[in-house]
């Protein structure tokens, strides 16, 4: 990753609009399932980042043609794919990458694909993806089965089956769902996770052809159709997790913002406990206006992370920065992931009053961040950091700033667009400034 960091002076208000970009969950997933499409097509509202970039990259060399028709919209030809190996080192940049398993099964009966990369909290196996292949007729899908870190699936042919998750998991759930669209027969995925960036890869395959139904319930049934057509423009559904990130770094900071451009309804979970505390939320059509009354005090609240409709775990780490400014203890329960609090040790140089106990969280309200340099352990973590320099009185740096840009498009423009005071800087200057 690029050596570089956010340098933040903190300690004033965000005012302003900001416009949310297309989601980065969704937009992987889709991109994958471009890979089984049969004719040309369009993606609008793709967010430009770095996750995107490598999983272009990753359907290049697997012999797609892409092409940029402009920053946020691509035009895909996935016709002249050639291979469905995909083992090289793109690989293992972005979890997402896994999503080429399902895909290139559905495609070609085969796959060989090397485990995928992401953010480090904690044990993310796809054993769970395996099964539903296994159930689905591929050889090569045990746990077992993988050699020196590379998964080789074969299915001839590759048929529906009842797939029943012990836990509900994005990841597998859309990987089952790529597979099936081809398969031969009905496939019934039980137990299936509903979140919108789920919904919105059906609605891709759909446009396309796919016969998907229940997306956004807990049973997805797909019917396997032998031609996936293309010749469509799609758009993305705009980021749920950018929204919120800027719904807190606008409260943390005393500040009044208008986000647009977003799916008021997701951020419920969010808008509701930041309601609760005392901050008002006021929702439009398409945007969601953030303030706080002058005078109006802000009380701490609990909050429990759990699979959708639930809270979201990717705004865990923004949502305990929201908690800490808050009075009283605040409790967060992190119900989806057994190691996300790896970045409570940064926030605490930056003065938080936090206490973990395995997956809980207890956040004693503090009267404010102190400015300090600090490590984004990982994407939303170091969103959540940046939360917190913003509120900062003094100057703060944010290292490893690389894993913030996988998923927030032109963070430090759009921030700077609301008065933020905020810059990437090379390693060697935080050295040099007596601040640091």
């Amino acid at each position: 990753m690029k050596n570089y960091a956010y340098k933040i002076n903190g300690g004033k208000k965000l005012v302003g609009e900001i416009e949310i970009s297309g989601s980065k969950n969704a937009v992987l997933g889709i991109l994958a399932a471009a890979m089984l499409v049969d004719g040309p097509l369009t993606l609008e509202n793709v967010p430009d980042i770095s996750d995107v970039r490598v999983m272009v990259e990753l359907c290049r060399s697997l012999g797609a043609e892409i092409e940029m028709v402009d920053v946020h919209t691509l035009r895909i030809d996935p016709r002249s794919i050639c291979t469905y190996k995909a083992a090289g080192p793109l690989v293992s940049q972005i979890r997402a990458s896994y999503y080429l398993m399902g895909a290139l099964l559905g495609r070609f009966g085969k796959a060989s694909i090397r485990l995928p990369g992401g953010c480090n909290f904690g044990d993310r196996p796809i054993d769970l993806h395996l099964k539903a292949f296994q159930l689905m007729g591929a050889k090569g899908a045990r746990p077992s089965d993988i050699d020196a870190g590379i998964v080789n699936l074969s299915a001839n042919p590759l048929r529906g089956a009842k797939i029943y998750f012990d836990i509900v998991s994005v990841g597998a759930t859309i990987n089952a769902m790529l597979a099936a669209c081809k398969a031969e027969g009905t496939t019934e995925i039980i137990n299936a996770a509903k979140e919108p960036h789920i919904v919105d890869v059906a609605n891709f395959l759909n446009a396309m052809g796919a016969r998907i139904k229940g997306a956004g319930t807990d049973t997805i049934k797909i019917t396997g159709v032998p031609f996936l057509k293309g010749d469509f423009v799609y758009s993305v559904i705009p980021d749920q997790i950018e929204a919120g990130t800027y719904m807190v770094a606008a409260a943390v900071t005393g500040g009044d913002v208008m986000i647009t451009n977003l799916i008021p309804t997701h951020m419920e979970p969010l808008s509701a406990k930041m309601r609760e505390m005392g901050y008002i939320v006021e929702d439009g059509d398409d945007s969601i206006h953030i303030y706080r009354e002058p005078g109006t005090d802000i009380y701490a609240t609990n909050v429990k992370t759990a699979p959708y409709p639930g809270f979201p775990t990717d705004l865990q780490p923004q949502t305990v920065v929201l908690l800490c400014l808050a009075e009283g203890m605040g409790r967060m329960h992190e119900n989806v992931w057994q190691n996300r609090f790896q970045y409570i040790p940064e926030l605490q140089k930056m003065g938080a009053n936090i206490n973990v106990f395995e997956r809980h969280a207890l956040v004693n309200g503090i009267t404010r961040f102190k400015p300090a340099t600090v490590l984004a352990t990982d994407l939303r973590a170091g969103a959540a950091l940046v939360c917190a320099a913003l509120a900062a009185e003094g100057t703060s740096y944010i290292t490893h700033a690389a894993r913030i840009d996988r998923g927030y498009e032109h963070i430090v423009s759009k921030l700077r667009s609301l008065g933020a005071e905020i810059e990437r800087v090379e390693y060697d200057s935080i050295m040099d400034d007596p601040e640091a």
